[in-house]
């Protein structure tokens, strides 16, 4: 006897969801409160007591759930990019590249047809400090792309600078711990950070970045991003090339000084995040033209540095920047940890078209970012609703936390959760468009590649940089360095003179020109020693109560 609409009460797991909504009982309505179980609350004043002063009984079931499930809101913030906002829009393809169809270079499905709309969700972050630490700090920025593309989702991980600290990722939790609070102390500590920076000499051109203004971006919707990495497009005859992503933001770029960032700070320490939000609610929509680079997938012997190299810009003069497509935000989120803290991206998440370079630091990237999801969400993580591709998925994965549909096909043998079979399992797909198969050859060792040039851009982009941002990186850097130990100062020194006469020549006379301290705090900032003791001397006192 077949089910009538409306009438089918199964569970989640057979399909149900859509079915069971706008079921009340007879005492609700649709905007009735229950609890998880879908009982109606008749008292969400009182827990149940032996009269109206108590003991509390141990059956109130309502308080039990409530306050077990509140004790659980927190999920494990990020090791890194803890803090971030984020909003939802669409990209939007141009077509072609330059005069070229875009299809001579990928065949990835969301780049070949003008005016082609993908759904996005974005999310921005700082990278070192807390879930709930100011957006005004000293730090790289996040700038990570969800693409809900036709083919599954595809994200793009990066950053608004588009270089990096190191090119092996075997120093990343190094570089993370040095960068993050004392383990004693809990305090961010600049000799901790240029301990480990004097002796990787590869991070001198992210140091002057981001001691630079461009380490503290005014806002979300006025910072560059980009992918950092160098990745590969590869066509339909299987011939690839070397491509790296950028976003330039149509709203123009700006940059705080440390003073303009400290002063903001004191007022707000939530700005970049309201900004957005209020971008977005205005009508202010924020929009990015996605650009990228090209080169031969080849090692390029006429450069004096790998184009593998994480630490290293690929100059416009020598690649010139190519138009693809736009990133429009066009929706906030409905809620803030359904979609911005759960959501989950992998720079591994890549469609038909796009693929991996050999970029070791990529590589490493690749394998740290999901298995970090699956540890903060949990194993599941890809069914919730802000990170599920917007297309038809079928799995032969099978429970884990949380699981709470199967991800099986529509013919396909509840049974069989293997592969291969001949009583109704999945099935491969079909190949499309030749698969890109490259050369490769060598022993397996462990060595750094051989051209670092590990000074040449870091001087190019301080002579580069206009005169204030000069200024402003000095006077970042011997704020910082002067209360180092006298041979992490020297070794710094040592270092930026090779990047620059000059550069290493003014870090030295300024940290002459102070006494060291002995006082530690976030980089770049100033007198932090004094700021505890300004704390006690201005503090009012006041009688207990």
């Amino acid at each position: 006897m077949g089910k009538k609409e409306n009438e089918y009460f199964g569970t989640n797991v057979e399909g149900s969801e859509e079915v069971l909504k706008n079921k009340t009982g007879e005492n609700e309505t649709e905007d009735t409160l229950t609890n998880r179980q879908g009982h109606p609350v008749t008292d969400n004043q009182n827990v149940r007591t032996v009269g109206n002063r108590g003991p509390t009984t141990l059956e109130n079931y309502d308080f039990l759930e409530k306050i077990s499930h509140f004790d659980r809101e927190r999920i494990p913030e990020r090791v890194v990019h803890a803090r971030g906002a984020g909003a939802h829009g669409y990209f939007e393809a141009y077509g072609t590249i330059g005069d070229e169809p875009i299809s001579k270079y990928t065949r990835a499905k969301l780049f070949q047809e003008k005016g082609k709309k993908t759904p996005v969700f974005v999310r921005f972050s700082t990278v070192n400090h807390g879930k709930h630490s100011p957006e005004t700090l000293r730090d790289p920025r996040g700038f990570a792309v969800k693409f809900y593309t036709e083919d599954g989702n595809w994200d793009l991980v990066g950053n608004n600078l588009k270089i990096f600290f190191i090119r092996d990722p075997l120093k990343f939790p190094d570089l993370v711990h040095a960068f993050q609070p004392d383990p004693v102390t809990n305090i961010q500590d600049g000799e901790r950070i240029f301990d480990f920076i004097s002796q990787s000499p590869e991070a001198m051109h992210m140091i002057t970045f981001l001691f630079s203004p461009w380490g503290i971006p005014a806002n979300y919707r006025q910072m560059q991003g980009s992918g950092v990495h160098a990745y590969r497009w590869v066509n339909d005859e299987g011939k690839a090339v070397l491509v790296k992503y950028h976003f330039e933001p149509l709203q123009g770029i700006k940059n705080l000084t440390q003073a303009e960032a400290e002063e903001i700070q004191g007022k707000n320490f939530n700005h970049a995040t309201q900004d957005l939000y209020e971008a977005i609610e205005k009508g202010e929509y924020p929009e990015w033209e996605m650009y990228v680079q090209i080169i031969s997938d080849d090692e390029h012997s006429e450069w004096d540095f790998d184009p593998l190299d994480p630490t290293k810009l690929w100059y416009k003069d020598d690649v010139p920047w190519r138009k693809v497509g736009k990133l429009v935000l066009n929706k906030n989120p409905q809620n803030f940890h359904a979609e911005v803290e759960q959501a989950a991206f992998g720079t591994g998440v890549l469609v038909d078209g796009l693929d991996f370079s050999d970029d070791k630091l990529l590589q490493g990237r690749t394998f740290a970012y999901s298995d970090t999801q699956r540890y903060r969400v949990g194993a599941n993580y890809l069914q919730l609703p802000i990170n599920a591709p917007k297309k038809h998925v079928a799995t032969n994965q099978r429970g884990g936390q949380m699981e709470y549909r199967v991800d099986q096909g529509t013919h396909q043998n509840p049974h069989v959760n293997y592969e291969p079979s001949i009583i109704g399992g999945l099935k491969e797909a079909k190949q499309v468009g030749k698969e890109y198969t490259p050369h490769v050859e060598g022993e397996v060792k462990r060595e750094a590649i051989e051209r670092q040039n590990n000074y040449g851009q870091a001087g190019e982009t301080y002579r580069r940089f206009n005169e204030w941002e000069r200024n402003e990186l000095i006077n970042n850097l011997v704020n910082t360095l002067h209360s180092c130990r006298k041979e992490i100062q020297d070794a710094m020194v040592e270092h930026l003179t090779k990047c620059d006469p000059d550069y290493g020549k003014r870090v030295a006379e300024g940290l002459k020109m102070m006494h060291m301290e002995t006082g530690h705090g976030p980089i770049g900032t100033t007198k932090t020693e004094e700021a505890v003791q300004q704390a006690e001397q201005v503090g009012h006192p006041s009688d207990p109560y």
